[in-house]
């Protein structure tokens, strides 16, 4: 009994596909194809952006807060210690940290912001082929439906070009009607996948937005020279200045001895 009510009920549910496949030919099975491509892409993304989106958790917005007042190696150590996996799988917090560790270390601001500025990039790459796929689905959806549609009114006035005598206005209604079910499809996918993409760009607009907010963050402040820093200075910037007193005197000396 079970089997005969999972039947019943899958046949319940594939009878208006198959009417509608009748109806519209082939040009409807390949708009359910692009809708069902299209939701999947959907998920995936929603899913992928879940976890690998870029985001400020507490522990980032606290680590900026304290580099913008005292950036020091304590805000490198209170983002290290995050270390689940939810955490380490979000891009903006791998940026932060190289970001730290590079400007501690006194790596080129110029050289720095051009690899900050690829791995932005990088961050947002996973978003654009789902956002493409999406985009493609909704500018494809209303042209495969006019085609579908402009091929039904060609078999629907070829049959009535074949029809001896005065051809019926019902049957050239039912041709009609049977054409422009493509068009009508086509329009249902095509409108709530445009909303979709229009939605995604707006999202990754605003990532792209707050992972340049944060690496501004990071390179506004002014990283005070460490010990090792100071150590390394070349030794002729200290030895071109010469002792003032020593240098007033010897002046002095010349010029009495060329008097």
């Amino acid at each position: 009994m079970l089997e005969t009510m999972t039947t019943s009920s899958s046949d319940g549910f594939l009878e208006p596909v198959q009417q509608l496949v009748e109806m519209g030919g082939p040009v409807i099975a390949v708009l359910l194809v692009l809708a069902v491509a299209g939701l999947i892409t959907f998920f995936y993304l929603m899913l992928t952006g879940t976890v690998y989106a870029p985001r400020r958790n507490g522990a980032l917005r606290r680590a900026l807060d304290h580099w913008q007042q005292s950036p020091d190696s304590k805000c490198l150590d209170q983002l290290r210690e995050h270390t689940g996996w939810f955490a380490r799988a979000n891009p903006l917090r791998h940026l932060a940290i190289h970001t730290m560790r590079e400007r501690l270390a006194g790596q080129d601001p110029a050289t720095l912001r051009e690899t900050l500025a690829r791995d932005a990039r990088s961050a947002l790459e996973p978003f654009e082929a789902p956002l493409k796929i999406i985009e493609v689905i909704a500018a494809l959806a209303p042209l495969l439906g006019l085609l579908g549609t402009v091929l039904g009114m060609m078999e629907a006035f070829g049959a009535m070009a074949a029809t001896e005598g005065r051809a019926n206005a019902s049957q050239l209604s039912g041709g009609i009607y049977e054409a422009l079910t493509t068009t009508a499809a086509g329009l249902i996918v095509a409108i709530p996948f445009a909303a979709l993409a229009a939605w995604i760009e707006f999202r990754l607009r605003r990532l792209n937005n707050l992972v340049n907010a944060t690496l501004v963050t990071l390179m506004a402040p002014a990283i005070p020279p460490t010990n090792w820093q100071r150590a390394a200075e070349p030794a002729w910037e200290k030895a071109d200045a010469p002792d003032q007193p020593a240098f007033e005197m010897a002046t002095t000396r010349l010029a009495h001895a060329t008097g």
